[in-house]
């Protein structure tokens, strides 16, 4: 029998989930589909309530119903309870269960590239929802100092005094105007705002004031070389794009649904660019 998942959001129809799942599932020859479900913000719990009627496995969450997932689970990991939001649902008889992929694939990615932190620096711009999922991936990863900079320095304060509690990591909050005066001690800068992504105007941030065997990470991946990372690779420093956060959260969501862990490989970076850029 065939075994349903889906991803949720508003909108959807760019969501690259079923390619993702479609490459893995292919892979393993397993019968599964991965199928957008679209569910306006108003619609959310009638929507998770039809596709487990309809026997889905669980779904994926995307904007904007994260926070809605959240509240909708019965029980939820650690890293979703910090969050405060959740990026997969699994649907258990009689209960839902929530979790939030998201720092785990942006740790994996940044492993991948650079490996541990081992005490180091970490520069994180923004304070958002991103930014939570980033701070637990830092702190994963053994930075010993979290710098937290938003243009709102106050969000910052408050990102810093929540987070704070749960990571061994120092969370020092501040503004942009911050940036010259902490990035030279930095190992790593992550954007986590939507700064570059798309039509949305680049971070004004002076790279000079890093040093230069500092790794630079955003996580946008449309453009896949966002103004930072060009500017950042121009230095000659390391860059880390946002496609490996993208498919390294998906791979617990495939194991949840379709019961074998995927691996992150070459082909499946190939297919994502190719849906998103077209073929080479």
């Amino acid at each position: 029998m065939t075994v349903k998942a889906g991803i949720v959001g508003w909108p959807v129809t760019q969501s690259l989930s079923p390619v993702l799942h479609g490459y893995w599932l292919k892979q393993l020859g397993i019968d599964g589909e991965m199928l957008r479900v679209p569910a306006q913000p108003d619609e959310f719990r009638d929507v998770i309530a039809r596709v487990r009627g309809e026997g889905f496995a669980g779904v994926n969450v995307t904007v904007p119903h994260k926070e809605a997932a959240f509240a909708l689970a019965d029980r939820v990991d650690a890293a979703a309870k910090v969050a405060g939001a959740a990026n997969l649902l699994v649907f258990h008889a009689g209960a839902i269960e929530g979790k939030n992929t998201d720092s785990y694939g942006l740790a994996e990615s940044l492993r991948e590239n650079i490996g541990a932190l081992g005490g180091a620096h970490a520069v994180l711009l923004g304070a958002g929802g991103a930014a939570r999922g980033a701070v637990l991936a830092l702190e994963s990863l053994g930075a010993g100092v979290i710098h937290i900079l938003n243009r709102d320095a106050g969000r910052a304060q408050t990102l810093a005094a929540q987070l704070g509690p749960h990571v061994n990591a120092r969370l020092v909050p501040g503004g942009l105007a911050d940036w010259r005066s902490v990035a030279g001690s930095a190992a790593l800068l992550v954007n986590s705002t939507s700064a570059g992504m798309g039509d949305n105007a680049p971070l004004d941030l002076d790279l000079s004031a890093l040093k230069q065997d500092a790794a630079v990470c955003d996580i946008v991946y449309k453009p896949l070389e966002t103004p930072l990372l060009k500017d950042a690779a121009a230095r000659g420093h390391k860059t880390i794009d946002g496609l490996g956060m993208l498919m390294h959260q998906a791979a617990p969501s495939f194991e949840a649904f379709f019961g074998q862990r995927p691996q992150v490989d070459a082909g499946l970076r190939a297919a994502l660019e190719s849906a998103l850029f077209g073929p080479k």
